[in-house]
């Protein structure tokens, strides 16, 4: 049966039978006849009948969501019976939100020290595909914000504050200043995020709090092409500062702090609350919970800021 739902659930991530015969090291007929096995067991319709793939039913995205429930169990089990805590094996799967990606190798070092047999991939995917990953066990953990929209069935492992900062090219609008205020940075032409960004939907409540709307001429789903739309281009932008914390100094740009109103969200480990835990995810919110690992952090972000606001305050 793990098999067949191994199969299943190669399917459902490739969209495509001879894709998914592929990944799973099997001819495409043998995979189809495993899937049809499964619909006889079941006695349902999985998959819509057509020359090619059409998708799933009703009936069929049900199996496949009892499917990867019953696979992640199995591995966390096997993990959990095979392996003690410092011999753990396997593959991590690790979902960023694309503000936090900066801060992704200050936590996955200490694990890596910690659990050497350990491969784990990072993925860069909004906060609502995080929540959704780790409610269908297609990751073990997250990184994203755990204050601004609700998460549910999660346990969480609080890491830094995230502040924002006003990036724009040097000009006689900004000279001189130390700072400015979100009500001023709307009437500059914008470059932000796209909406599917939790970032994004931060930054529209913000100015939503200043009594400003913003209609950004540019959006991307990447920080690099923030940065460069704003040093090539004519956009400013609003940026988190752990970016800017990773950015060589460029003299023809600016990075302002954003007052008023004052606005931090904090940002954490996430991962499925499930008893008991996958053993994966449990070592990986262990190191994150390491008061020297959270300590490392949180002194590189606030030195950070404090070098940020220097050079703004120099400019």
């Amino acid at each position: 049966m793990l098999r067949k739902y191994t199969y299943l659930l190669a399917l459902a991530k490739e969209r495509h039978f001879g894709r998914a015969a592929a990944a799973c090291n099997v001819s495409q007929p043998t995979l189809s006849n495993a899937i049809r096995q499964l619909e006889r067991e079941y006695g349902v319709l999985i998959v819509e009948r057509g020359q090619r793939f059409q998708g799933f039913t009703e009936e069929g995205r049900k199996v496949i969501a009892h499917a990867r429930r019953i696979i992640a169990e199995e591995e966390a089990l096997l993990q959990e019976l095979h392996a003690p805590a410092a011999d753990l094996e396997g593959r991590l799967r690790l979902g960023a939100i694309p503000t936090a990606l900066p801060v992704i190798a200050q936590l996955v070092g200490p694990f890596e020290e910690r659990y050497p047999k350990v491969q784990v991939s990072v993925l860069s995917m909004s906060s609502r595909e995080i929540e959704k990953g780790l409610g269908q066990f297609e990751l073990d953990v997250g990184v994203t914000y755990l204050d601004n929209e609700p998460l549910s069935n999660i346990r969480m492992v609080p890491l830094y504050t995230e502040r924002y900062f006003f990036l724009t090219r040097r000009s006689e609008a900004v000279d001189g200043r130390t700072s400015m205020t979100w009500r001023e940075a709307a009437d500059f032409n914008l470059c932000l995020l796209t909406p599917d960004m939790q970032n994004r939907r931060i930054t529209e409540g913000v100015f939503r709090i200043a009594d400003r709307s913003v209609a950004p001429t540019l959006e991307t789903n990447s920080l690099m092409n923030l940065v460069t739309s704003v040093q090539f281009g004519s956009w400013s932008s609003i940026v988190p500062g752990q970016l800017l914390a990773f950015m060589s100094p460029l003299p023809e740009l600016v990075a302002l702090p954003l007052v008023e109103p004052e606005a931090a969200y904090l940002v954490g480990t996430v991962y499925a609350d499930r008893t008991p835990p996958a053993p994966l995810a449990e070592a990986f919110s262990v190191v994150c919970g390491d008061k020297k690992v959270v300590g490392e952090i949180e002194q590189f972000t606030a030195s950070a800021v404090a070098r940020i606001s220097a050079e703004a305050a120099s400019s």
